[in-house]
C-alpha cells in the first residue's frame, strides 16, 4: 500500500501546483494576462513577489517609445509613455546612457535610430517583423543564432544584457549587488514576459528564481535595476504600476515610492 500512494501524492502535488500556476495569472483582456508569484526564497526586504505582464503577440503589437524620436524629447515613467501613445504596458527598454537619451548598446525601429553600437551582449530583444519567416517577437541569443540574419527580419532590435540563454541556462556568476530588477523573456508559446520585481535580489538569485516559477521561459534579458526599474499595466479595468527602489550602493533602502522618467520603454497597445 505505502508504495502504491507515492503515484496518487505525485498527482495530487502536480495538480496543485498547477492549480497554483494558473490562480496566479488573471487575464486583463485577450491575449494580456497579468501574474504575480511569491518568490521561493525570500528577499532581505519587500514583498518578495515577482510581477509578469503576459503579451500574446498575435493581438498586441509591441512597439519601442524613445525620447530620442522625432517629436519627443522628454522622459516619461512608463505610464505616462503609455498613455501618451495609448498603450496598455510598459517596461523599461534598457539601462541608458549619461545623456539620459541613448541606449548603452543596439536600440532601433524601422524609423529611428537610438543607438547604432552593437555591443559585446549576447541578447537582443527583435519584434515588429518585416515578413512572416520569424515568429513576431523573440530573443535573439548571438552564441546560437546568426544575428545579421535574423535581425534583418526584423524592424526593432534592443540588445542587452543576456539573463537566461537559449539553452534554458543562468549566465550569470553569483554577485555580492542586490537589486530591483526589470527583465524581459520570451515564453515557450512565443509570448512575451515583462517582468518587474521590486524585492532586492542578486541578478543570479533572481534568474533562478525566474526559471522555478511556473513562466516557461525561452530565454530572458536584463533591462533596468534600481529604482529606474518599472512596470505599467492598465487594461481590463485595472491599473497597476510597479516600482524600483533598492540598489546597492547607489539607494539602499526600500524608501522609493514614485516611478522614475526614463528615456526608453517597450510597450504594448492593441492590434
Amino acid at each position: 500500500m505505502k508504495f502504491e500512494r507515492i503515484p496518487v501524492l505525485a498527482v495530487l502535488l502536480c495538480v496543485l501546483a498547477t492549480a497554483a500556476a494558473q490562480a496566479a495569472w488573471r487575464e486583463l483582456e485577450p491575449g494580456l494576462d497579468l501574474g504575480e508569484f511569491v518568490a521561493p526564497t525570500a528577499a532581505r526586504s519587500g514583498d518578495s513577489t515577482v510581477r509578469v505582464v503576459r503579451v500574446d503577440p498575435e493581438r498586441w503589437e509591441c512597439v519601442l517609445l524613445n525620447t530620442s524620436a522625432p517629436g519627443e524629447g522628454e522622459l516619461r515613467t512608463t505610464a505616462e509613455w503609455c498613455a501618451r501613445h495609448g498603450c496598455a504596458a510598459a517596461v523599461n527598454a534598457s539601462m541608458y546612457q549619461t545623456d539620459y537619451r541613448r541606449s548603452v548598446s543596439l536600440m532601433r525601429t524601422r524609423d529611428h535610430v537610438n543607438n547604432a553600437y552593437v555591443s559585446k551582449d549576447n541578447t537582443i530583444l527583435a519584434f515588429d517583423r518585416l515578413d512572416d519567416a520569424v515568429p513576431p517577437v523573440q530573443i535573439i541569443d548571438r552564441t546560437c543564432q546568426d544575428f545579421e540574419e535574423v535581425a534583418g527580419h526584423y524592424g526593432t532590435l534592443i540588445q542587452s544584457i543576456r539573463m537566461v540563454s537559449c539553452r534554458g541556462n543562468n549566465v550569470w556568476e553569483q554577485q555580492k549587488r542586490r537589486y530591483s530588477t526589470a527583465a524581459v523573456a520570451v515564453d515557450g508559446s512565443g509570448r512575451l514576459l515583462m517582468i518587474h520585481c521590486r524585492s532586492p535580489y542578486t541578478t543570479h538569485d533572481f534568474i533562478e528564481i525566474l526559471l522555478a516559477l511556473p513562466l516557461d521561459i525561452v530565454n530572458a534579458m536584463y533591462v533596468e535595476g534600481g529604482p529606474e526599474s518599472q512596470l505599467y499595466v492598465k487594461a481590463g479595468g485595472i491599473e497597476r504600476e510597479f516600482v524600483g527602489s533598492f540598489e546597492s550602493g547607489f539607494i539602499e533602502s526600500d524608501l522609493n515610492r514614485r516611478a522614475w522618467p526614463v528615456p526608453n520603454v517597450v510597450a504594448v497597445r492593441r492590434r
